[in-house]
């Protein structure tokens, strides 16, 4: 179990970056994914840092999912505003 929580950080990377990728683009439902994916890097990235005892990591992804959160609210209410 823990070589499978070790490889877990690299996962968590490669869906970082997609997150970020599908954050740039000008269509509001990849941007909403980009944020559930973001969440979803925050959820591996806690995994991981609980396993390790990284607290400030930890600390920092369950504050990063909370702006995610907000940003899935936000793009959804410009979307509206745009139609």
């Amino acid at each position: 179990m823990d070589e499978f929580l070790d490889f877990l950080q690299w996962p968590a990377m490669l869906v970082t970056l997609y997150a970020a990728y599908l954050i740039g683009s000008k269509r509001p439902e990849r941007r909403v994914f980009g944020f559930c994916m973001f969440i979803l890097s925050n959820v591996l990235w806690i995994v991981w840092g609980w396993h390790d005892e990284a607290w400030a990591l930890i600390t920092l992804q369950a504050a990063l999912m909370a702006m995610n959160i907000r940003g899935i609210f936000k793009n959804e209410d410009a979307a509206t505003q745009e139609s």
